[in-house]
């Protein structure tokens, strides 16, 4: 006799409420194993594989692809045999360190490398379609059927990758591979879009219009979109924001980031100017430590941090997200060269984790990456200050030497724009954090005294 054992859905991050189900691993008739991955949801913060908890087989599928469910409602149920199939009544316990290069994401559920392979289906029952959170579907019963097709690998494509497919209505399982080990990249997934359009008939008069013709297209925000709009909304008309600007010679930063780009030990690493803009904030925050606080509004009170969790947006095909670097003012400059570059490959994956983006303390943001000049960024919450880099570029430059002689000449010039909460910082502590890390980009040796 089977047993239904339901999998709720869990808070894979700190306060979430809901999650989107992108894709489902496993389908009603599979068999399941404890800590097969079973489907792939997109929280608010990021996009994480589930495992199951439990043995036996899928009986039903809680909500469909493209649902959002809420935290603690059902997601899957599981049946085992009583006589036979494994009995899991409490989620398993498993190390921190499971599959490689992946953190645990929920406590006490840690996939297991080689986890996420489809298993077959039981013979005599056919697949069947998705299922809605309104009408679950149950296990149908046995009944005489061709045999299966043999089961086989899912398609090897990493989460952002998938959720682009999607995006594009594209089906992934014909995508033809290029990356490594035979994974589906983002240029395959254009690629195999262009191609489709480029097949594709024009659309004839009468018929239904396509999102080429149509006058406008309604996209649904769900997700690390829906979560960052409600935050900026929130952070935009709750903190009194400030912005104040500053243009900086960083000429002088320029040849150091050559310099240190040439030493051997950082040789096997991409340094670039924001390694440095980053440094030169975290030394200018030692003269200015309530920049580096949050607002307590129950209390009444601002709580001064005395670490640096520095936030680095960045822009992915989920949305922008602000990872942060723990304890990045306790860092060399080498292990802080070493954190922005995983962050950055990390983020850049879809491989963020919920954990990674909690606890930040102040931002930068490199809207200069866009060729963009500058910009009024706007808090990330809890937070006391953001910083925006613009682009870094050739531009004429009045020099004054040292008998006080001007002259013109083509310099390395960036501008920089830091909001600030004046609810933690007045003017004179938002102008003098400015104004340290401007001197220290024009002149870093003053970060030697």
């Amino acid at each position: 006799m089977s047993k239904e054992q339901v999998f709720l859905l869990p808070d894979v991050g700190e306060g979430l409420t809901e999650a989107e189900i992108l894709q489902w691993a496993v389908q009603v008739g599979d068999s399941v194993e404890i800590n097969q991955v079973i489907v792939e949801v997109e929280t608010a913060k990021a996009a994480v594989e589930l495992p199951s908890p439990y043995a036996g087989v899928v009986g039903t599928l809680h909500a469909k692809e493209g649902e959002t469910l809420p935290v603690g409602k059902p997601l899957i149920t599981v049946l085992s045999d009583a006589s036979g199939t494994p009995d899991v009544t409490e989620p398993p316990t498993t190390d921190a360190a499971t599959a490689p290069d992946r953190e645990a994401l929920l406590v006490g559920y840690g996939p297991q490398e080689g986890s996420g392979r489809r298993r077959r289906r039981r013979p005599g029952v056919p697949p069947t379609n998705q299922p809605t959170a309104s009408t679950p579907v149950q296990a149908p019963a046995v009944a005489p059927a061709p045999a299966p097709a043999p089961a086989t690998e899912r398609t090897a494509a990493k989460p952002p990758v998938r959720k682009l497919a999607k995006d594009l209505g594209v089906d992934i399982t014909v995508v033809t591979p290029t990356g490594p080990g035979a994974t589906v990249t983002r240029d395959d997934v254009r690629r195999a879009a262009e191609a489709e359009l480029v097949a594709a008939e024009p659309p004839k008069l009468g018929t239904p219009e396509t999102p080429e013709t149509a006058a406008e297209t309604r996209i649904p925000i769900r997700g690390v979109r829906k979560h960052t709009a409600a935050a900026m909304v929130a952070s935009a008309f709750t903190a009194p924001h400030v912005t104040e600007f500053m243009t900086v010679d960083v000429t002088a930063t320029m040849r150091l980031r050559d310099t240190v780009a040439a030493r051997r030990e950082f040789r096997d690493l991409r340094v670039t100017p924001l390694l440095f803009v980053a440094r030169a904030l975290l030394l200018a925050l030692r003269n200015t430590p309530e920049a580096n606080a949050s607002w307590d509004e129950p209390a009444q009170e601002i709580v001064l941090k005395h670490y640096v969790n520095l936030g680095i947006a960045a822009a992915t095909g989920r949305g922008l997200i602000v990872p942060n670097i723990k304890h990045a003012d306790r860092m060399s400059l080498r292990e802080l060269a070493e954190a922005l570059a995983a962050l950055t490959s990390t983020a850049r994956d879809g491989r963020t984790t919920p954990q990674s983006m909690m606890g930040g303390t102040i931002t930068i943001t490199n809207v200069g990456v866009f060729g963009v000049d500058t910009g009024t960024p706007i808090l990330n919450p809890g937070e006391a200050a953001i910083l925006a880099v613009g682009a870094i570029r050739r531009t004429p430059w009045v020099v004054t030497d040292a008998s006080g002689t001007e002259t013109i000449e083509p310099r390395w010039v960036t501008q920089l724009a830091l909001s600030f909460d004046h609810r933690l910082v007045d003017g004179q502590q938002g102008s003098q954090l400015l104004a340290d890390l401007g001197a220290f980009l024009h002149d870093p040796g003053l970060a030697m005294l």
